[in-house]
């Protein structure tokens, strides 16, 4: 069979610039994780591209473009066969500052989901305390908070002694412990088709809800915002994003228009759904110290002008951090 070499270079050529483009991408970020279909259309181009290289080797005229193939093809030979070892390496730095925002990014709409979530449940909790304070006793689940709010903060900024001290790391680790348990529960609860996920993110709204309205209603905003804000920043994105991951692995259980296999699907958001786990497990790591050293001392220890402004920084360098880290 005679080739029509232009034809035939006219066809093929989308395929290859194709096939060098996703090659160059992953030469950007050798650490990137490729999806099922990105990996299988890379197979699909290098065989093309391999088999357009045997057709052209019989020709002299175009050596320009048989070197040129030539070339890519050993480029996505190395990435079609196990001997990228060193992208098999874990690396904490990278994972963390590229790989779990380009993650949180991916399933925006399950993060959206869980803010919804978490946002009826603020209101439920909120519109129940607003009609019957006595309420508390069954909303919260804290003695501490069941009190008056303004007796709280009279005696918060009247204490003489440091109620913590020695005893930081300690209230630190126990509270780390406390918050990854709960979350890692609202990302299990997954499992349940997304069932469990929902009511633990709509509970902690309730409790959000409740507390808010308790404190604003005694007058007490300032005390709130400097006492939740620079751990709550992080804390609640981290139970945000403990359901986002919930609501991914629901997703892949019930697999709504997907025609391939519930292992399949599984295998397939399996990383996803683990790298979202290490996020929020290194947010609330950070969300445990702050909230030890920095929100339990009030004024006149702390100003709360400077605890509100350091929880709005923290906000705006984790909104900035989730929504363009990693980004090529």
């Amino acid at each position: 069979m005679i080739l029509d070499l232009a034809r035939f270079l006219n066809t093929e050529r989308p395929y290859w610039e194709e096939l060098n483009e996703l090659l160059d991408r992953i030469d950007r970020d050798r650490f990137e994780r490729l999806t099922l279909q990105q990996v299988t259309r890379l197979e699909y181009l290098y065989q093309r591209a391999a088999s357009a290289l045997a057709r052209l080797s019989t020709f002299s005229a175009e050596p320009k473009t048989t070197e040129f193939l030539e070339s890519l093809v050993a480029r996505a030979y190395a990435e079609c066969h196990p001997n990228r070892v060193a992208s098999q390496r874990f690396h904490p730095i990278h994972w963390f500052f590229k790989t779990f925002p380009r993650t949180f990014r991916k399933h925006s709409r399950a993060f959206v989901l869980s803010v919804a979530l978490t946002l009826a449940g603020t209101a439920f909790g909120w519109g129940v305390i607003a009609a019957d304070s006595s309420a508390k006793s069954v909303i919260l689940p804290f003695s501490q908070l069941l009190g008056s709010p303004t007796e709280r903060v009279k005696q918060e900024e009247s204490a003489k002694t440091d109620r913590l001290s020695g005893k930081k790391q300690t209230f630190s680790a126990q509270l780390m412990t406390n918050n990854i348990r709960v979350s890692l529960l609202t990302f299990a609860l997954g499992a349940t088709w997304g069932l469990g996920t929902v009511i633990m993110l709509f509970y902690n709204g309730v409790i959000l809800g409740a507390v808010a309205v308790d404190y604003i209603y005694a007058g007490q905003i300032q005390f709130l915002l400097g006492w939740l804000l620079p751990h709550g920043v992080i804390e609640i994105p981290a139970i945000l994003v403990a359901g986002q991951s919930g609501f991914v692995l629901a997703s892949a259980l019930i697999g709504w228009g997907e025609s391939s296999t519930k292992r399949a699907r599984l295998r397939c958001v399996l990383p996803d759904v683990l790298t979202l786990a290490g996020g929020f497990g290194v947010m609330l790591v950070w969300a445990g110290i702050v909230e030890a050293f920095v929100s339990q001392y009030h004024y006149p220890v702390l100003p709360y002008s400077w605890k509100i402004a350091f929880g709005l920084v923290e906000l705006t360098l984790l909104t900035t951090f989730l929504s363009r880290a990693g980004k090529v």
